[in-house]
């Protein structure tokens, strides 16, 4: 089975088999596949009518996403495992991440286990943009004090804005790595920069959306994000500078309150990191989806 280097020209590709059916979990997207490029060797086969995306580095080889079009098939996914076998000294590395909750009853009838990775956080564009209510008074407060304090520009990101964005990107990083003494956090900061470069060094061809805030006409707030499906957008980044108070609420409202074909904001998962899931519980999303890991069962370990 040959394995092909993901590029750009994949996107139609990709974009074929991503809207066999309606997906919910924010990594269903090109453009959140491509940016990893990179961090990871990623690569991609068709496997019983399947598109089939896989994403090795040091550690090993799994499946970034489910098997894409087709049918979950046992001789499918026994195909898939062994080529994941053959990447990975350690079988028990083997895996299929991010499938959808649909999805697990197929993968446990066919005899494999399920177990709960994470969640996306999906937002009601209404409640972003509104921000009406006792729920949400401190968002609207900070949004508020930005507004009457600070002279600034909101305006479409454009490719010359690279090099700023991401010294914004650097500033935000030393700011936070100050607050959250976390080896671990730390380095998902390091990688979702490199992701962050990745994307605006492919804006145009990604087809991204991206805003930014001028303070004194310097870059302090930057956001950007993808269609996911007819009725979801998915925010990829959002960073300021987070001594100028409100202007992440400010930049968070702003552009929901742009996003009127879109009746939901996937604002993506939090990584395990309970400071980010606080920040997106006090958004209060509308609902949760859980996004779970495939194995099989009692595979043992080999070194």
């Amino acid at each position: 089975m040959k394995l092909h280097n993901l590029t750009l020209k994949d996107k139609a590709l990709f974009s074929n088999y991503l809207k066999l059916c309606r997906h919910e979990l924010s990594t269903y997207a090109f453009q959140n596949i491509y940016i990893w490029k990179g961090l990871f060797q990623i690569t991609w086969a068709i496997i019983e009518d399947s598109l089939c995306v896989f994403f090795q580095d040091k550690i090993g080889s799994f499946l970034y996403l489910a098997p894409l079009g087709g049918e979950k098939k046992e001789r499918a996914l026994k195909k898939i495992f062994q080529i994941l076998d053959g990447l990975n000294k350690n079988k028990d590395v083997s895996r299929i991440e991010n499938v959808e909750a649909p999805d697990a009853p197929l993968y446990q009838a066919l005899g494999y286990d399920c177990t709960l990775k994470s969640y996306d956080y999906l937002s009601l564009r209404s409640d972003l943009a509104e921000l009406r209510g006792v729920r949400f008074k401190s968002k609207r407060s900070s949004f508020n004090y930005f507004s009457k304090h600070y002279e600034f520009q909101y305006l479409p990101f454009s490719p010359e804005q690279k090099k700023p964005s991401l010294e914004l990107y650097d500033c935000w990083t030393k700011q936070r790595e100050s607050k959250i003494n976390e080896p671990l956090y730390q380095a998902m900061l390091r990688d979702s920069r490199h992701c962050l470069r990745n994307a605006l060094d492919n804006y145009p061809s990604l087809n991204l959306v991206a805003r930014v805030v001028k303070v004194n006409s310097r870059i302090k707030g930057f956001t950007c994000g993808f269609k996911l499906n007819d009725d979801t957008f998915s925010i990829l980044y959002e960073t300021t500078d987070l001594s100028i108070k409100g202007l992440a609420q400010f930049i968070f409202r702003a552009f929901a309150r742009e996003l009127k074909d879109y009746k939901y904001i996937n604002i993506m998962d939090d990584s395990g990191l309970q400071n980010l899931k606080n920040v997106k519980l006090s958004y209060h999303p509308a609902r949760l989806i859980p996004a779970y890991i495939v194995r099989r069962k009692d595979v043992p370990a080999h070194s």
